[in-house]
């Protein structure tokens, strides 16, 4: 039982990712969370509305029981799993973290400061949970696939469209944590 309270190692968790791409490649399937969406405002009736819905919605019902299991797993993994919530960041990160006003850098994986109920009470949580929701959001979809869609399933197909825009992702993270998050918080 001890292991599942430890971190798991590349050569364990690697192995599992790349038997999971297996079993959903012969199987004729596609990994990814965010095609969820459409399956979603597809199950809503969505496609009453508008043509891009119109899609064999219950064909991809594998999806959202998989997109279910890992809130359920989240969720046990958080509450359940995890002895420790803290995490190891270098001395600058919490240096520069606790400038633009953080309170306990590195205390939990969610600092409170953007994902707790206090963001609701400034701007900057609000300017996160809608830029940021929206361009997540658009991002998604503008490039047919999320983070996972494109870095697992995508990159493991061997697609150069994952791959470009995989790229995009770490620029956009970058840019996000050097350039607007001192911006954002900072101010």
């Amino acid at each position: 039982m001890e292991f599942l309270y430890e971190p798991w190692p590349w050569y364990v968790a690697g192995p599992l990712i790349t038997l999971t791409m297996i079993i959903l490649l012969y199987s004729g399937r596609r990994f990814g969370v965010s095609s969820n969406f459409t399956t979603l405002c597809a199950m809503g009736g969505a496609g009453k509305l508008n043509d891009y819905f119109k899609i064999d919605w219950k064909a991809n019902t594998w999806n959202i029981v998989f997109v279910i299991g890992t809130i359920i797993g989240g969720f046990i993994g958080n509450y359940y799993l995890m002895p420790d919530e803290s995490v190891e960041l270098a001395e600058h990160s919490v240096s520069a973290l606790e400038g633009l006003g953080f309170n306990s850098p590195g205390a939990t994986f969610e600092p409170a400061e953007i994902f707790g109920a206090e963001a609701l009470s400034s701007w900057q949580g609000w300017f996160m949970l809608i830029v940021g929701g929206f361009f997540v959001g658009f991002g998604a979809r503008y490039a047919d696939g999320c983070t996972s869609g494109h870095a697992i399933s995508g990159l493991s197909n061997l697609q150069l469209p994952s791959l470009i825009t995989v790229i995009g992702f770490f620029i956009g993270g970058l840019t996000m944590v050097h350039l607007l998050f001192p911006l954002i918080f900072g101010s």
